[in-house]
């Protein structure tokens, strides 16, 4: 954060406090928010369940 100077007046610490705050605020306000994860990109989301057999996908539609 840059140094901030007062070039007229003489504001108290409750003032200068103030306006600190506010400075922060805007400063927050304009950050790009971080996006969330996703389960695709969780290596741990694939280990969760066992995977289907090579070719299982073929041996759902066939009559049991």
């Amino acid at each position: 954060m840059s140094a901030i100077r007062v070039v007229h007046g003489a504001p108290d610490d409750c003032e200068l406090a103030a306006l600190v705050a506010v400075l922060q605020a805007v400063r927050v306000a304009r950050e790009p928010a971080v996006p969330g994860s996703s389960a695709w990109g969780d290596p741990a989301w694939r280990a969760r369940e066992p995977r289907a057999a090579t070719g299982a996908w073929r041996m759902s539609g066939l009559p049991h």
